[in-house]
Order: C-alpha cells, then sequence, then structure tokens
C-alpha cells in the first residue's frame, strides 16, 4: 500500500479510508461548462451525482451518453474486468484537473465512488441552496476501493421509541455516505409493535400503543419507578415500508427486517392473548428488559407468525429476514401445561430445545421461499437451524461457534458495536443512557475477526453492524448523538482493510469530516468532549 503523508491525509478528508490512495498534483474544477458521462448501465448513478451536485453549485447538469468529449468532464463507465478484483461494490476512480473518471464493474461500485467524490468536495457542496463564492474543487487523486466485508450494517430500534419516515430516510443517507449498506430495522418488541400487518390488524391498533412510558433508569424496586403519563407509540402502514425500501434500494442499502419471535413479544400478545402463555391479559410493555410472556409454540401460534412473514416477505426483498430469538424467558413455557405437553410430544428434552424447534418452524418456511433465516446468536441454544445465519451479539462467541460449524455470523458484539451505551466515564455529563463504556477510539481500534475462527472459516464472517437500543433515545437528534462519530470508525472498520487503518490518522480525517456533518445538521457528539 502506498505510504500517505499526514498532510496528505488531512487534505483528503474520507470516511472510511480508501483501500489505496495516491495523491496527485493540482485540482479538478466543478464548472458551469462541465460534463458528465455515463454508460447507460451507470445512468442513475450519475443523475444521482448530478442532481446532488445542484442545490449548493446551481450548476444543472444533465447527464450524456456516448464518448467523452474534451474539456472538464466527469465520466462514468462500466468496466466487467474489474469485477475479479474489486467485486460488484470496487471502484477506481481517477482525479485530474481536467478529467474525473469513475470505473466500476457494477452500479453499486459507482454509486460509492460517488460518496467519495462527495467528500472530496468541500462541505458545502452539502448545502440546500446555492454557495457563492466557493471554490467547487476535488484535489487530485488517484483510488481504487474495495471494501473489506460484504455486510456493513446499521441497526435501529424503532420499538421502544417510534422514529418517524423522514428520520429513516436522513438515515440511510447517512449511511449512504459512509458506505454502509445493511440497515437492520427492528421492527417488534415487547414495548411496541411497528408494521402494518393487514391479516391481523390488532397488531398495529393495539401493539403499536403503550399507555406510558418509564422516566429514568429502570429501578428493580417497583415503588420507585416513575411513569410519564403519556401515550406513546407509531406504526408503519406498508406503503411506508415500500417507501423506505425504495429509498434505501437507490442508495444500495438493503433493508433488513427484525419481527421478533419467541421472545420480546409482548406487544404481539397484548393485541392477540392467545398467541401468549399466561391466562390474565397483558398491556404493552411499560418497562424496559423482557416483558412478562413470550409467543407459545403452538401450531396455531407458528401459523399466525408465518402468516406475518408471508405479508413481511411481500414488503422487503432481503435475502435475510431476521427472526430474534433473544433473552427468550422459559418460565411461561415450564408454567403452560400445553407447551409442557408439546416438549414430550416432540420428544424435547427441554425449553431449550423447544425454541430451536420454534426457530426451525421459520427457518424451514423463509428457505422453502428463497430466503434465510437471521437472529441472535440465542438461536445456536438447543441446536441452530440448517440454513441460520447467526448474529453474535453477547461477545465473539456466537460468531464463532457459527463460522466454526459452517454457518454464516455477522459480528455485532456489545463491547464494540452497541452504540446506546455511554461515550464518557463521566456518566453525568452525558445523555442517560442503558450503561456499558464504548469510546470513539475502542470502536475504530476493533480487530473484529476472532482468532479462534478455523482460518478456512474466516469467510463465514459476513462482516460487522453497529446497534443502537433506544430504550433511553427518544428522538432522532438523541439517536444521532449516540452513533455519530461512532458510525463513523465502525465505517472504517467495516470498509478499510486492517492495515490500511491508522487511528491518529482517522481522527485528524474526522476533525475535517465534522463540519461536513455540522453542514448536514448531524447532532453528532464532539470529537473533542472528554470520555474520562
Amino acid at each position: 500500500m502506498p505510504v500517505v503523508s499526514q498532510a496528505a491525509v488531512a487534505a483528503l478528508a474520507l470516511v472510511p479510508w480508501p483501500s489505496r490512495v495516491t495523491p496527485g498534483a493540482g485540482a479538478f474544477a466543478l464548472a458551469p461548462s462541465t460534463v458528465i458521462v455515463a454508460d447507460a448501465a451507470l445512468d442513475g448513478v450519475a443523475d444521482g451525482f448530478a442532481r446532488a451536485l445542484h442545490p449548493a453549485t446551481g450548476y444543472a447538469y444533465v447527464v450524456r451518453h456516448g464518448a467523452a468529449p474534451k474539456g472538464s468532464v466527469i465520466e462514468f463507465r462500466l468496466d466487467a474486468s474489474l469485477k475479479g478484483a474489486l467485486g460488484e461494490e470496487g471502484y477506481r476512480l481517477d482525479v485530474t484537473p481536467t478529467h474525473v473518471t469513475v470505473r466500476a464493474a457494477a452500479p453499486a461500485g459507482a454509486f460509492y465512488a460517488t460518496q467519495t467524490m462527495r467528500q472530496l468536495l468541500p462541505a458545502a457542496i452539502e448545502r440546500s441552496a446555492r454557495v457563492a463564492k466557493v471554490a467547487w474543487t476535488m484535489p487530485a487523486v488517484s483510488i481504487e476501493d474495495v471494501p473489506r466485508f460484504s455486510w456493513r450494517g446499521s441497526h435501529l430500534d424503532v420499538s421502544r421509541h417510534f422514529m418517524p419516515v423522514t428520520f429513516i430516510k436522513r438515515h440511510l443517507d447517512l449511511m449512504a455516505l459512509h458506505k454502509f449498506n445493511r440497515f437492520h430495522w427492528h421492527l417488534t418488541d415487547d414495548q411496541g409493535w411497528r408494521l402494518e400487518i393487514r391479516k391481523y390488524p390488532k397488531f398495529t391498533q393495539v401493539g403499536a400503543w403503550r399507555t406510558e412510558t418509564l422516566v429514568g433508569s429502570y429501578q428493580p424496586d417497583s415503588t420507585k419507578r416513575k411513569y410519564d403519563g403519556t401515550p406513546h407509540g407509531g406504526y408503519y402502514t406498508q406503503d411506508d415500508v415500500r417507501e423506505i425500501v425504495a429509498y434505501a434500494a437507490a442508495r444500495f442499502i438493503t433493508v433488513v427486517p427484525e419481527i421478533e419471535m419467541p421472545g420480546h413479544a409482548q406487544a404481539a400478545i397484548a393485541a392477540y392473548p392467545e398467541l401468549g402463555n399466561l391466562s390474565r391479559p397483558l398491556g404493552v410493555y411499560r418497562l424496559w428488559g423482557e416483558g412478562e410472556d413470550v409467543l407459545n409454540a403452538s401450531p396455531a401460534t407458528v401459523a399466525v407468525m408465518q402468516d406475518v412473514l408471508a405479508e413481511v416477505l411481500e414488503l422487503f426483498p432481503s435475502p435475510w429476514i431476521h427472526v430474534g430469538g433473544d433473552e427468550v424467558q422459559k418460565g411461561p413455557w415450564q408454567q403452560n401445561p400445553a407447551m409442557q405437553a408439546q416438549i414430550r410430544q416432540l420428544g424435547l428434552k427441554d425449553e431449550h430445545e423447544l425454541q430451536s424447534w420454534f426457530i426451525r418452524q421459520m427457518d424451514t418456511w423463509l428457505t422453502a421461499r428463497g430466503r434465510r433465516l437471521i437472529g441472535w446468536d440465542e438461536i445456536l441454544e438447543g441446536g441452530l437451524a440448517p440454513n441460520a445465519t447467526v448474529m453474535s451479539w453477547r461477545g465473539d462467541d456466537g460468531a464463532i461457534a457459527a463460522a466454526n460449524a459452517g454457518h454464516d455470523a455477522v459480528l455485532t458484539p456489545n463491547h464494540h458495536t452497541y452504540f446506546d451505551y455511554y461515550q464518557s466515564k463521566e456518566r453525568g455529563r452525558e445523555p442517560l443512557a442503558i450503561g456499558g463504556f464504548l469510546p470513539l477510539d475502542t470502536v475504530y481500534t476493533w480487530d473484529p475477526i476472532p482468532k479462534a475462527i478455523a482460518p478456512d472459516k474466516v469467510g463465514r464472517i459476513l462482516g460487522v453492524q453497529a446497534q443502537v437500543w433506544t430504550e433511553y433515545i427518544p428522538d432522532g437528534r438523541a439517536v444521532e448523538y449516540m452513533a455519530w462519530p461512532r458510525l463513523s470508525a465502525l465505517a472504517e472498520v467495516a470498509w478499510t482493510p486492517a492495515a490500511g487503518r491508522d487511528l491518529v490518522k482517522f481522527r485528524a480525517r474526522m476533525a475535517v469530516h465534522m463540519e461536513r456533518l455540522k453542514v448536514l445538521d448531524v447532532n453528532a457528539r464532539p470529537l473533542d468532549k472528554p470520555v474520562f
């Protein structure tokens, strides 16, 4: 890899840092006369880039086809020969004083090149109105870029606190800028069901609304708990979902929906009590943590949840469908005579094997429809479903076990990817959080491949993902404070080769990149705010 000087790094404030960077001499200047030329297959990417340039520059570019003319040109070319070396997400970008050339084997790679070009331009390019007296230049550079991991994810919990469609789109925009490609949308939990299911309208009529929300941190002593007395809720219509999925797809982001089962299901049980185990009715859960009941594992409940998944498949083209599977309390099954009889009838050893049986029903059903089940690492308990992919959140052990057994895994360990954790040990100077301590530098310096994975199984690690759980994060501005710039750091962990990462250089680039986030009005935590 070419050695890049500190001065060149500061001038090229790119996040994530590309695979190979060779600074050049001079700069390319955008002008009203600049011509954008693209192969037909890249017309959409080139047109999106042209439209992004217009508000701040005032330049109205129209993408042309055919050979590039002389003069100031930005050229997008499809080059199938690059697929072997760079895959479908890699690209080559050459910027000279007169010409910019993007070459990629597929539109995704060309799109990521446009995000790099955005970051080569002044931060004012992000403005939504014309900015005067700005030199719209990109420094000359040659870049060859390919992501380290195929799964570069950002998870958002909208069950504990509902987030409007406008914020979801804004988050997708920021993901795209940082070359993330998986949006894990946590749509259901004990505290709220957020997805319209037309066959079962009570999921949103009842399950999307809780009567009030806990104020302050969780108190084990119920007499010390305080509530706000304000109903909270909301849900996404199926038209909302189609809009978000299309918006994400235009940014080469796959939306991975999560429908929690059989645990974290009290909102579903509040809507349809027959899905649960207890004789008494339950409301949508007002506390944090796990609710009082879980789905029963009867054939009737399995059928209902498969009906739910049928509508999910119509909305989400994602190859992966997340079914949760985490933190399933076994007490409700132990107290339910019907579940004890089912364990005996199926010849199972215990409730752990009943959970595995439940997950296998979903795995078989999804596989028959050309989809893949993905779940948190508890789905390993009682035996892993044949086609399941594991998200390892309780450290690395789940990923190690899954990969060594020949299953795909995504690394989501709480010790490096839970962005609902505090960013300072001085908790009084930070917003209330669930606990933990995860500063920016710790995120950045993480080496995500566990050494205990067999060398021939390392390819089973699809990538990494950040988690934002929203028990103590009530709105989009609060999400941004917790997510950024830690998501910028994880973007580099996910994209940049390990040998190309350097904390000192990253912080130098982030000082410039934060100005871009400021122009975008991102409520990012300041870099200079203390962590100790």
